[in-house]
Order: C-alpha cells, then sequence, then structure tokens
C-alpha cells in the first residue's frame, strides 16, 4: 500500500499507529456489578422482618473503586413497589441521569430492570448507596461506597493495615411501609427499636436493656495495628454519637476530603454523614471492647434501650467485653456538638482525587454571586395533610421528572421560582425548583426552626461549610465564616434553633437534588432541586439521554413494552464496542502497509 516510502517514514507511521493504540486501550478501567434487590428475611433485633437486601446481602455490596473508573451497575427490581438507588455524595459530573432520585429518572417498575453507568470523575474518600423512593432506606437496601486514591498519588497518612465500614442506623421493627404510613397520617416517628451495627442488633452489655439470642457484629483485628474505619450513618432520623471505648479515633477524611488529623474519644454523626478513622489498636486486650452508637439530641426516657453496641475483638483478647459502656457526651451541653463539628477542618495541604493541594481552590477568594436562605418548619397541614417545607414551599415530586420534562420542553411540569429567602405567605404546594447560574458562586443558608437536628444534602457537588452557630443567621453573621479550611462535603447538620453556612460552586450542569437526609422531613417534602444550564450548548461533555433510558408520567407513550425486562448487563458498555472497532481499524491499516 505504502510502497516506496522511505523506511524512515514507514516506522515513524507504525509508531504512531501503535501509540494510537496504547491510547485507546488506555483509558480509565470499567466494572460491572449485577444487583438483585428484593426482600430478604433477618431478625437484626431478635425478631423476623423483612428487609431490603441486596443479591441477599443486608447491608449490601460495597463499591470498591478507585478515581475515575466508569462503575456499571445492573439493577433488578424484585420489589413489589418502583424504587431507584441514589449514589449518595458522587457528583455524577454532566451526568444527573444517574443520580437515582425522584426528579432525575423514573422508577424501576416492580419485575425490571435499569443499568446505572457513571464514573467517578475526579473524586476519593468514602460514601455509600440506598434506595430513595418511598422511606425504602428505614428498610434497609443500603451499602459502602469506597473510592481509593489512584498510585500517583499518594495518602495524607500511612496506609492502613486494613480497611473496615460501619454502618449504624436507628432501626424500628414496624415495616417502612407501617411507617411511611404513619408519616402521611400525622404520627410522629417514636424514639427507634434500637440502634444497629451492619444490620446487626446490639451485644447484650447489659442483660436488663438487651434480650439474649440477638446477633451482634464483632470485628475482628490485630493488636498493634492501625485500620480505617469508615463509618456511614444509614438511619431514618436519629443523629448518633460514634465511640470505641478506650481508643481514640483519628479523624482524617469525610465525605471526599482529607481533613486536618485530629484525635477525638467520640464524634457525633449526623444522619447521611460518612467519616473516615484511623484507629490503632494500642491496649493491652485484658477484654474485647465496645463500639457504641448512642442516640444524641433526645431527652425521652423511652431513648433508653436505642443504644447500638457491637464488639472490638483483638486477635489476642482474654476475654468478652463487660462493664459499664463508655460515657456518651453530656446531653445538657448543647454546645459540645457545635464545637466538634466547627473543630472539622479541611487539609488544604493535602492532594485527593488530583495531584494539587485541596486549598490550592481558595473558595474564600471568589465572590459569592447568589445568596438563598433556605428556612424549615416542623411538620405543619397544607391543604389538610401534613407536609414539610423549605421556605414555605413543600416539594411535590410531579409524574414527569424534572430532568425527562427539560430534556423534552414538557411544560408545566415545574417552576424556576424558588424563591431566595422566606416569603410572607402561607406555606404551599408546589413543584418550584431554584434556577441556578453556571458557574455562579453561591451561599446557601439553612435556617433551622425545628426541634430536632436536620441533615442537608446536595447532590452533584461538594460545598463547604463555612459557619454554624445559634439564633438567626443575619448579614453580620458572614464576618465568623471560615473562609480558609472549611471543610468540602456533601451532607452538613443543622442543629435546632440555629443555622448553618454554605458555599458551592455550581460548575457541574444538571437539575441536583437539594434535600433533607431525615426521611421523615423529606417525605413530607422538605427538599428542591438547583437547575444548572451550560449556556454553552456545543459543549461536547455534556451526557446525552442515556439509550436505556426509563419514560414514566407525560412522556410514558414513549416507553416501550417489554424494553427494560431483560437481563442486559452482560453486555459491554456503548463506549468500548467503540474502542475496539477504532482498534481493529488501525490494525487492518497496519495490515495494508505490511503489505
Amino acid at each position: 500500500m505504502f510502497s516506496g516510502l522511505p523506511n524512515y517514514f514507514c516506522l515513524f507511521f507504525l509508531s504512531l499507529l501503535l501509540c494510537l493504540i496504547t491510547i485507546c486501550l488506555a483509558g480509565d478501567p470499567y466494572i460491572y456489578y449485577d444487583w438483585t434487590v428484593s426482600y430478604i428475611t433477618a431478625s437484626p433485633l431478635g425478631v423476623k422482618q423483612q428487609v431490603i437486601g441486596i443479591n441477599g446481602q443486608f447491608p449490601g455490596p460495597i463499591l470498591n473503586v478507585t478515581t475515575n473508573w466508569n462503575v456499571v451497575v445492573n439493577v433488578k427490581n424484585d420489589l413489589d413497589e418502583p424504587m431507584l438507588l441514589t449514589w449518595n455524595g458522587i457528583q455524577q459530573r454532566k451526568d444527573s441521569w444517574q443520580d437515582g432520585v425522584s426528579g432525575t429518572n423514573c422508577p424501576i417498575p416492580a419485575g425490571w430492570n435499569w443499568t446505572y453507568e457513571f464514573q467517578v470523575k475526579d473524586q476519593i474518600g468514602s460514601f455509600f448507596y440506598f434506595p430513595s423512593l418511598s422511606f425504602q432506606r428505614a428498610a434497609g437496601g443500603y451499602g459502602g461506597i469506597t473510592i481509593n486514591n489512584r498510585k500517583i498519588i499518594s495518602l495524607p497518612f500511612a496506609t492502613p493495615d486494613g480497611d473496615i465500614t460501619l454502618f449504624i442506623s436507628d432501626w424500628f421493627i414496624k415495616s417502612h411501609k407501617e411507617l411511611r404510613q404513619d408519616i402521611e397520617n400525622g404520627v410522629s416517628l417514636r424514639a427507634p427499636d434500637s440502634i444497629l451495627f451492619n444490620g446487626l442488633g446490639p451485644y447484650r452489655y447489659d442483660n436488663a436493656l438487651v434480650s439474649g439470642g440477638i446477633a451482634y457484629l464483632s470485628v475482628h483485628v490485630e493488636p498493634g495495628k492501625t485500620y480505617r474505619l469508615r463509618v456511614h450513618n444509614v438511619g431514618v432520623s436519629t443523629s448518633l454519637n460514634f465511640r470505641i471505648q478506650n481508643h481514640n479515633l483519628l479523624l482524617v477524611e469525610t465525605e471526599g476530603s482529607y481533613t486536618v488529623q485530629q484525635n477525638y474519644t467520640s464524634l457525633d454523626i449526623h444522619v447521611g454523614q460518612s467519616y473516615s478513622f484511623l484507629v490503632t489498636l494500642d491496649q493491652n486486650a485484658s477484654s474485647d471492647y465496645y463500639i457504641v452508637a448512642s442516640p444524641r439530641f433526645v431527652n425521652s426516657s423511652g431513648w433508653s434501650k436505642s443504644v447500638g453496641v457491637a464488639v472490638l475483638h483483638y486477635s489476642n483478647s482474654q476475654g468478652p467485653a463487660s462493664g459499664p459502656l463508655p460515657d456518651p457526651p453530656n446531653e445538657s451541653d448543647t454546645f459540645f456538638s457545635m464545637s466538634q463539628a466547627r473543630s472539622i477542618r479541611w487539609n488544604v495541604s493535602a492532594s485527593a482525587a488530583r495531584p494539587n493541594p485541596q486549598g490550592s481552590f481558595r473558595y474564600g477568594e471568589i465572590t459569592v454571586t447568589d445568596v438563598f436562605v433556605l428556612h424549615n418548619r416542623p411538620a405543619e397541614l397544607i391543604e389538610g395533610k401534613p407536609r414539610t417545607t423549605l421556605s414555605g414551599i413543600s416539594y411535590l415530586a410531579p409524574s414527569t421528572p424534572l430532568k425527562l420534562a427539560q430534556q423534552f420542553n414538557v411544560p408545566g411540569v415545574f417552576k424556576l421560582d424558588f424563591p431566595n429567602k422566606m416569603m410572607n405567605r402561607p406555606a404551599k404546594v408546589d413543584t418550584s425548583i431554584i434556577n441556578g447560574t453556571y458557574k455562579a458562586f453561591v451561599e446557601i443558608i439553612f435556617q433551622n426552626n425545628d426541634t430536632t437536628v436536620q441533615s442537608y444534602h446536595l447532590d452533584g457537588y461538594a460545598f463547604f461549610v463555612v459557619g454554624m452557630d445559634y439564633g438567626l443567621w443575619t448579614e453580620n453573621s458572614r464576618s465568623t465564616y471560615n473562609k480558609w479550611d472549611g471543610v468540602a462535603r456533601c451532607t452538613t447538620q443543622v442543629f435546632p434553633g440555629a443555622w448553618t453556612a454554605i458555599l458551592v460552586f455550581l460548575d457541574n450542569d444538571g437539575i441536583w437534588n437539594l434535600r433533607a437526609q431525615n426521611l421523615d422531613s423529606w417525605y413530607l417534602g422538605q427538599e428542591t432541586y438547583i437547575s444548572v444550564v451550560n449556556p454553552e450548548t456545543t459543549d461536547k461533555n455534556d451526557v446525552p439521554l442515556p439509550a436505556n433510558v426509563i419514560y414514566c408520567g407525560a412522556l410514558s407513550p414513549l416507553q416501550k413494552d417489554q424494553a427494560h425486562r431483560v437481563n442486559f448487563s452482560g453486555a459491554p458498555s456503548l463506549k468500548k464496542p467503540i474502542k475496539l472497532i477504532f482498534v481493529a481499524f488501525v490494525l487492518a491499516l497496519i495490515g495494508s502497509f505490511m503489505r
């Protein structure tokens, strides 16, 4: 084909083609999962009950990946009702189609399957997934997400000897369907029946408080070694204090950000939050040690049985754990937890997903372009039904997801008129969302007028927690902001009668859920969405409508019957055949050249 050309040109051409093949095959890895979400029978508290498992596991399997990997999860819904999985803290860069909440996706009907495909782009750290609809998280269906550093980026601490994931959660013997029915009828959640560790009930530390025959978690460790513990509060609505008897907790990471390394004897972990600790096994192992998760910000005596207890078991332990539990914080000290929260700071010198230090993004020097002050209130009757609100608006999820309505220009589904501040008008039910400006730097203040701690989460982003205090936020409150090393995370707590301020850079186009993590508040309407549209519509990085999208609501006629009832998870991603076609083309060129 190329006869007569000089040898040096031929060698150059061959080298070029080989480089193209190398580049083509050197993309970010793919990892595949097949999950069946179904009811299974378990006995967390010694009583058989129906829980939601994944592939027969409760909790579900851990997604263990590395920065920039592509994750493909084929989810088969074997429940008796529609469901979605959401990936708490995964930013889904420019791809809110994969977010798995009611505003972005049609539910996966019972008996159907749907495949999520997303990249953990430029992220590290500890996160979790859970079912996002119909109070289902109260029945389980959750599991961990661990995103490891790439090898070229070192950890800001010595490599631990082991990695352990712990899920702590309040738990009810009532089913999630009964709990949501209570909420709909205006019946507040009572004290949970117990606190679970990894789906298991408490160790029998007190015969009067804990029944016999309950399986408990025993964490087996080796003396002298250091372990990384990733702790997630995946519960319904209870803030929990986490502690390990006679052991320090060295905080190193929260929700994708490395923190200034500080020792704590205990830490309050609020609903939806995730933390990583290094724990060194430096005790004499005269016995096992208690691992405790106990409720915070509760006063009722009915909570006395609601303590989760697991066991830390050294390989050379000389006996079972016994005696009193390690003391919790003083419940009457209302400033303890807030002071502790303020002490959690960003490690500005550490590298995370990228080799540049976290602190190179100098958020405190960026001019704020938009301000939203969001007020909540306790549940109230609106149109005769109990509802919760943000700034006087209780979100009504439309039958057509916001993202689909935006894609197909379906009129009347939502309004881009969510107010910047509380309006002087009666509370209402509406599908009102925030009209975000692409690449705006936004200040959001959460004002908690409720009597309980509320956690708030924003999908698609990590935001900077810059301030919190008791009382009413005013513009003078900005003088207290941390403008240097406020931690970047995706879920923050707001204490009762207090405010929390965050800053967020809206550089991720899509429609993103802003919600209360407490299930009772979320279920009754305490959420909204932020629409972020890139005006440069020619941006090739925007992810198009997935080929396997499920249609519902006003777009139901577009849905092909049976289209998503087949198991297609064994099929490769569309991106991989494209690469293979390209490689075949290059090889054909080489073959022609060699003839």
